[in-house]
């Protein structure tokens, strides 16, 4: 009984936004997907137990922040993107390494993916690089917390003018399609799990079936 009124309550608590403007972290999914939400095309509403994975998520950046406010290094959290005319985004902090600024994104992942961890997801190292981008700073560090063993792995991030101007240029072809109500399709390198897992899966298969 109890446990139902919990999931209950994350499921009266969420309320999806409606998106005017691509968010940094849209760099990394299945273009289709970020359409289909641009159009408020109905999706299928979150578990309360993945709602549960991401309010922990947030928990992990509370606690690692608390511990680099401890350490002094921190010059600016939760900071805002220079205003764009269609990007909107929030780094998770700014930090000082070695007297230089440094753009932080923290990440919390299982135990399996977190032990095959040898080099940065695509994902999240498009978000940094937009990132440090956006702030003119040329350095940035991606660190991985096991969400189950609470262990930890850095990479150290180089500014990269050639993944940037590819993500620029995959944002500006989006908003023509989204403006012009063409679908975009879906990529052909995409990993298939994004498919499974999709909240716009079935309305995406009406479509590939026509």
């Amino acid at each position: 009984m109890l446990s139902e009124r919990i999931d209950q309550f994350y499921i009266d608590s969420f309320k999806e936004r409606d998106q005017e403007h691509f968010y940094i972290t849209d760099a990394g999914k299945c273009p289709r997907a970020v359409y289909f939400k641009f159009k408020k095309i109905p999706k299928k509403k979150p578990e309360p137990r993945v709602l549960r994975i991401f309010d922990n998520g947030d928990y992990t950046h509370m606690r690692i922040m608390s511990v680099l406010f401890g350490l002094g290094i921190v010059r600016a959290t939760e900071l805002k993107i220079p205003a764009q005319e269609i990007i909107s985004g929030r780094a998770d902090a700014i930090i000082d390494i070695e007297g230089k600024p440094c753009v932080l994104e923290i990440k919390s992942i299982g135990s399996y993916k977190f032990a095959k961890l040898q080099e940065p997801e695509p994902d999240h190292m498009k978000q940094v690089q937009l990132y440090m981008h956006f702030f003119k700073i040329p350095d940035g560090i991606l660190l991985y917390e096991d969400k189950d063993k609470q262990n930890l792995k850095e990479f150290a991030i180089k500014y990269d003018p050639f993944l940037i101007q590819e993500a620029l240029k995959k944002f500006k072809e989006l908003k023509e399609q989204i403006d012009k109500n063409i679908v975009p399709p879906i990529p052909i390198d995409i990993e298939p799990w994004r498919c499974d897992y999709c909240d716009y899966k079935e309305e995406c298969q009406k479509i590939e079936k026509k």
